[in-house]
């Protein structure tokens, strides 16, 4: 079973543009989104006429004073007037959620080639109030103070998941957790030196990202500052065809995707399972035929390090509990059996939020055309993208395979 089985017709991904994560002081939300846009359908080998429909994912969330963009990638051209153009929000899967939107307009046959875009200008707002915004994704903190921000609510994951598994979290050069965790980020800024469009190009080692220090203080107790993704300016964009069309690289196949959404109250949640995140992981992986084994990477959802290591055990890659495995054994990183994060994730490509889900893609499209230059692995032909909102709670994944 594919999604070609399934629904009768291949989905493609047929272009992408990328932007440089970080600040972007010299860039606006409209001249991201522009840029992008121009890059993928021109990869593509289309023209902006044959755009179709237009999905534009953005969190915002007051981040910006314009609340009403989805318009703004006709600025690209005037053959763009009357292209029907949606802006889809759920919060840090605002991306993703633009991207299945997309695919679910292809599949139902109300459009050829669709622009899908994320984009988000985080960086000309106060900390205030990006710490404001980014809090309008908690049912419980919504509208509320708070000196730790969504770190603290990941926090509390982190602490619950030591309570309930720390004593069996073992390895080489491995006392706890607060280690492990050291050693995703550690990973992850090293893989971002490979990756242009990352904001944080250092690579600062395990010991620096597993001890607390001036240069890398706690944050909300156990997360230190190099555990957490950064404020980020940036956007990216995929063109979604039926078939090829004729553009400067090969494209990819949507094998399957997958999307679930968990209950908002915290109460009605384990905190270290996931279990949204997981059902978006085996439908994804029901619609594309594969399993956890027959991946070559994934791209996942590392705004915080403790993100990363329950994805492991969402993803089936490591029974619940046993996520530290997978680092202390060397899995997820580049030459190992499932590298993970390649890009250098959110925690160092950069985390802007609506952008994020559609980078994801993009990153992942590269792989598998062989476009991804320092970041390219060997014999990349299957992988997959997950991107969340909020604490598990908007979920979604896609598996992606070469043609």
């Amino acid at each position: 079973m594919s999604l070609k089985d399934q629904f009768g017709k291949d989905i493609l991904l047929t272009g992408w543009g990328h932007s440089k994560f970080g600040k972007l002081t010299d860039e606006t939300l409209e001249s991201l989104i522009v840029q992008v846009a121009g890059e993928a359908i021109s990869n593509s080998g289309l023209d902006p006429k044959d755009i179709d429909e237009i999905y534009l994912g953005q969190f915002n969330s007051g981040m910006q004073p314009l609340g009403f963009t989805s318009s703004l990638a006709l600025q690209l051209s005037a053959d763009l007037a009357n292209v029907p153009a949606t802006r889809t929000e759920n919060a840090c899967a605002s991306g993703s959620a633009a991207f299945q939107q997309g695919v679910k307009a292809v599949l139902a046959g109300t459009a050829r080639n669709v622009l899908v875009i994320g984009a988000e200008k985080m960086t000309d707002a106060g900390a205030d109030v990006v710490g404001a915004a980014l809090l309008g994704a908690s049912y419980e903190m919504a509208g509320k103070a708070s000196s730790t921000g969504f770190t603290g609510l990941f926090a509390e994951v982190a602490k619950h998941y030591d309570k309930r598994y720390g004593a069996g979290i073992t390895g080489p050069g491995v006392q706890g957790l607060g280690d492990v965790l050291g050693s995703i980020a550690a990973k992850n800024h090293r893989n971002g030196m490979d990756n242009p469009y990352a904001q944080m190009h250092r690579d600062f080692g395990e010991e620096f990202c597993r001890t607390i220090s001036d240069k890398n203080p706690m944050v909300a107790e156990p997360l230190r500052r190099t555990d957490c993704s950064p404020v980020s300016d940036g956007a990216a964009a995929v063109v979604l065809s039926t078939s090829a069309t004729g553009g400067v690289t090969v494209p990819v196949r949507l094998a399957g995707f997958g999307h679930a959404n968990d209950f908002f109250p915290a109460e009605r949640r384990d905190p270290t399972e996931f279990a949204a995140t997981r059902a978006s992981w085996e439908r994804a992986f029901a619609m594309a035929g594969v399993g956890i084994e027959g991946l070559d990477f994934a791209e996942v959802h590392d705004c915080f390090t403790i993100a990363e290591l329950i994805m492991y055990e969402a993803m089936g890659l490591a029974p619940r509990g046993e996520g530290s495995r997978a680092v202390t054994e060397g899995w997820v990183y580049k030459d190992g059996k499932l590298p993970i994060n390649v890009s250098g994730g959110l925690k160092a490509k950069g985390h802007p939020v609506g952008a994020t889900g559609v980078s994801q893609h993009v990153i992942a499209a590269m792989q598998l055309s062989g476009t991804a230059g320092d970041m390219q692995l060997p014999n990349a032909r299957r992988g997959a993208v997950q991107n969340m909102g909020g604490v598990g709670i908007a979920n979604y994944v896609s598996v992606l395979e070469a043609v």
